[in-house]
């Protein structure tokens, strides 16, 4: 686990860490010493509650891309019973910064796929911190194609800077592997749900995002481009990345205002990476629900109410 401390949690830490020194320190179970250590602990839960639910964007963006918050292998195995790795696109590679495979949601066989980033150096850069390749969008779509041909839903988990801008990628077909993707998605048959679990981040994050309904988890963001991106487009300065933050309206609540995300998923008290199988369990209820409501429309609903939702997006009245 990561040692980091974003600034906002820090009084919070320190609490915490007050608290963990008197018990330490404490021999007794009752008395004015366990009074203060119960005081404390009620103090910190309240304080948690006031900073979490008054954060910034900027501050929500710093959540979403915490080292220790879990990542789609992380939630794929507490959501899913009997899962199987499934790799590689079958024209070039396997690309590890998208893993995918068939697994058990409450005894239902479904397909599951998503951005995996690395917990350390090492494993980052075998992820690629995530940034999909050609490759693994081609992957993607070998899941997606097999869901459909046997009737399974399918299950997305976005968490992603973008995809991966290299030379390479280019070469093997970048633009093209997304934007198949997205027709695919579109005329799928089979209920579709996406998670946005992280950093939601341009055609990277939208490849694997058009489904039936896509939630968000509480301090998750997604955007049509990065903050550090569009800082050095617009503002031709990568340090504008906090204003970048601010106007571009990623957070959960933001985007639920706007039409595009259909649900916010509450997280753990202090986020995600603190309580990875409580958010799990909101997680799994949500996705019940949904997953519920779309295998009770017929294919031609999904299929229209789907077209629907996405052409609803981004829609302007004109003016008077």
């Amino acid at each position: 686990m990561s040692s980091k401390v974003l600034e906002f949690e820090r009084p919070i830490v320190e609490l915490e860490t007050k608290i963990r020194e008197l018990k330490t320190l404490s021999t007794d179970t009752g008395g004015e010493m366990a009074d203060e250590i119960a005081r404390l602990e009620q103090k910190a839960v309240e304080l948690q509650r006031e900073r979490f639910a008054a954060l910034s964007p900027w501050e929500q963006l710093q959540l979403a891309k915490h080292p220790d918050r879990p990542y789609t292998l992380d939630y794929i195995g507490e959501l899913l019973t009997d899962f199987v790795e499934l790799k590689g696109d079958r024209c070039f590679a396997d690309d590890p910064a998208i893993v995918g495979g068939i697994g058990r949601l409450d005894g239902r066989s479904v397909v599951a796929l998503g951005q995996q980033k690395g917990r350390n150096t090492r494993e980052n850069l075998h992820r690629n911190f995530g940034m999909a390749r050609p490759e693994g969008y081609r992957k993607a779509q070998r899941l997606m194609r097999m869901a459909d041909q046997f009737g399974l839903p399918l299950l997305c988990f976005i968490d992603t800077a973008g995809a991966y801008p290299g030379i390479g990628a280019e070469e093997r077909g970048q633009a093209e592997a997304i934007a198949t993707c997205l027709e695919l998605m579109a005329g799928l048959r089979v209920p579709t749900i996406s998670i946005v679990i992280g950093e939601g981040g341009s055609g990277g994050a939208l490849a694997i995002g058009v489904t039936d309904r896509i939630l968000m988890l509480e301090h998750a963001v997604y955007s049509v481009i990065s903050p550090r991106g569009c800082a050095s487009i617009l503002w031709k300065d990568p340090e504008a990345e906090r204003t970048a933050a601010e106007q571009l309206k990623m957070t959960a609540t933001d985007l639920v205002g706007l039409g595009i995300c259909d649900e916010i998923v509450p997280e753990a008290l202090g986020g995600a990476h603190r309580g990875l199988h409580a958010t799990a369990g909101a997680l799994h209820d949500a996705l019940r629900r949904h997953f519920g409501e779309l295998t009770a429309l017929t294919v031609d609903e999904r299929l229209e109410r789907r077209y629907a939702k996405f052409r609803r997006m981004g829609h302007l009245e004109p003016r008077a």
